[in-house]
Formats: C-alpha cells, structure tokens, sequence
C-alpha cells in the first residue's frame, strides 16, 4: 500500500529563495560558483508576478540576476507563445540566463524557437541516454545541436 504524501505547500520562490542563500554562503565560503540553475514550474512560469517575485528574492539575497539560470520545460514554454516571447524577453532584460529544459519531448514551433531569447537548449536525458548506441537518438541529437548552433 502506498501512503499519500503530506508535504505542506511551500511558498513561491522558496526554492529560489533557498538556491541563493546556498550560494551567497558558497561566496562566503570562497567557492566561486558562477551560475546556478533553477527550474521554475509552468504554473509559477505563467504567474504574472513571478519577475517581481523573482527580484525580490535577489535583492534579498544580494545575488546579481547574471549569476541565475531559469530552467523552463519546452511544454512550458508552448503553452501561450506570445506571452512567453514577452516574459523570456523581460527575464532576459533583468539579467537572468534561460535555458530550455527536456527540449525534444514536447511539441516546440520552430517560429516562436527561433524567436525566444533563450542561452541554452538541454536535450531530454530520453535522447541522450543512448546515443552512442541507439543511430536514431544519436540523430535527434545530432540535428538538435546543428539547429542550436544556427539559431545562437
């Protein structure tokens, strides 16, 4: 028998919150971390306070935006595409570096790929995990990088 999870809810940013304390502690330390990446959910990606939240927490923590990495999945970013032009563009703006997270799983545009102002794709471990043995993987991967280094 399984037993339900009884998590409390934690609030937002909390794990945001927690990554720049762990790194102003590593700074403290003088472990020079320059990027720390975070994942942000599709809800709080679609939250429309979430920069605000954002810059809040850096302030806070007296982290510079530019040492940040946002993961957003790929079916995140489909979901409404103009409006994700617009929050990667103000993400973007503020400092932070995007990252396409399980890139190849969802269902991109390339219209709107071209078009996000994103610093990094990062190909699903499902294609990557056997690449060296699987030629269709190797393949997918393959295109995914050349499509990559074109489009910057």
């Amino acid at each position: 028998m399984r037993l339900p999870r009884c998590t409390r809810p934690r609030p937002p940013g909390a794990t945001l919150r927690a990554a720049c304390e762990q790194l102003r502690c590593w700074d403290t330390a003088g472990t020079s971390v320059p990027l720390l990446a975070v994942n942000l959910s599709p809800w709080q990606f679609r939250d429309p306070r979430l920069l605000d939240l954002l810059r809040g927490i850096l302030d806070d923590a007296g982290v510079d935006a530019t040492r940040i990495e946002l993961e957003i999945t790929e079916s995140a970013l489909m979901q409404d595409g103009e409006h994700t032009l617009a929050t990667l563009g103000r993400m973007k703006d503020a400092g932070f570096r995007l990252a396409v997270d399980d890139f190849g799983t969802g269902y991109s545009s390339l219209a709107y790929l071209k078009r996000f102002p994103v610093d990094k794709l990062k190909i699903d471990r499902s294609f990557v995990i056997d690449m060296t043995h699987d030629p269709d993987d190797a393949a997918i991967v393959g295109t995914i990088i050349a499509l990559a280094r074109v489009l910057r």
